[in-house]
This record gives structure tokens, sequence and C-alpha cells, in this order.
């Protein structure tokens, strides 16, 4: 048996109403990781305590230098890129003594025919970074990755980029919503239909 599909994002503004229109079930955690984390771990007790254990799967905007405005790519390499802890000798992105869970953290194929990327997750909106070292950088998916690593459940991450990471990202963004908006509908209904097709 499949196990349950919990859709989680972090604003309500990237569903633009869409989601709820469809009477789908939708956990917004906030923007950043302290907010993803906790508001994921809240609800995966819940679901824990019904004995469920579902596929959480991360629909979200990112910046991108690397794929085009418009992209919809599947994440499956998550990185927190924002843990610097360099003055130490350790490596960007790494933490430190933190031996049972690899820096970077990767999951299983959800989606083939979308093309795959490495996920920098950091709690900065970047506008202005001279030179991102990920596919793709967002504020959250690291964090909903590694609490479904620690929890050992299924995770899968489509990501829309809405902007370039630069100096229009502010307004790419924002002009860039309702088309993302549709575009996680559209994974969503296709997950849903090809599940239906395998039982």
């Amino acid at each position: 048996m499949d196990s349950p599909i919990l859709i989680v994002m972090a604003l309500e503004v990237e569903a633009q109403g869409l989601f709820r229109a469809r009477g789908a079930d939708v956990l917004f955690t906030g923007i950043g990781k302290v907010n993803a984390t906790y508001q994921l771990t809240r609800r995966l007790a819940v679901e824990q305590s019904l004995g469920q254990k579902p596929l959480v799967v991360n629909l979200g905007t990112a910046g991108s230098r690397h794929f085009k405005r418009g992209s919809t790519v599947a994440c499956r390499t998550f990185v927190q890129r924002d843990i610097d802890v360099t003055g130490l000798g350790f490596p960007l992105g790494h933490t430190p003594f933190e031996n049972n869970v690899p820096a970077e953290l990767t999951f299983p194929e959800y989606f083939p025919e979308l093309p795959h990327a490495r996920c920098g997750s950091g709690d900065r909106f970047e506008a202005h970074a001279e030179a991102l070292f990920w596919d793709v950088i967002d504020m959250e998916a690291y964090a909903f990755a590694k609490v479904c690593f620690l929890e050992g459940l299924p995770f899968a991450c489509v990501k829309y980029i809405t902007d370039g990471a630069d100096g229009t990202a502010g307004v790419d963004w924002h002009s860039n919503l309702p088309a993302a908006a549709r575009e996680f509908v559209r994974v969503y209904e296709e997950l849903l239909a090809r599940r239906a097709t395998h039982r």
C-alpha cells in the first residue's frame, strides 16, 4: 500500500489558493529552515500517532543560474549552504561532529521526467550573490530533507525556478508565483495519477 502524500510548502502565496480549491491538504511552514523543521516535525508527530508514514513532497520556488526561469526541476540532493564552520577547518556546508548525517542528503528519484538538481538551502533570499555553488537555491528544502532522513521517511522535492538569484530576483519571484502555483498543481495531480495506476 502506498504511503499517504504530505505536501509541504513554505508559503500559501506559492500555492495561490489552487490546492485549497482542490481540497488538497498542504502544510505551510513559513520561511526558513527553523520554521520548516519545527512545523514538519510537529505534523509528523501527529502522523506517527495515527500510524502513518507519509511520503513528504516539498513543492516550492527557487532561484538558479543553472536553469532558466520557468523551469521545473526535481531536487534529489540537498545541502545546508549557509552553515559555515570553515574557520575551524571544516568544508562549507558541513555540520561539524555530526557523524550520523552526511553533509549532502540524497534521496531516491520520484520525478524521472524532470531534470535533476542539487539544492542548497539557506536562510537568505539571494539577490546579489557573486557565485552560486548549487544548481538551485531555496530556504527550506534541506530542513525538510533532514527531518525525513532522521525519521526514516521518503522525501521528494520539486522546485519551480522563479528567478536567477540576481538583482531582479525579488521582482521576478513575485511575478512568477501564479505560474509556479499552476505547475505545482500539475506535478501534484500527475503524482496522484501515477500512484493510482500502479496500485
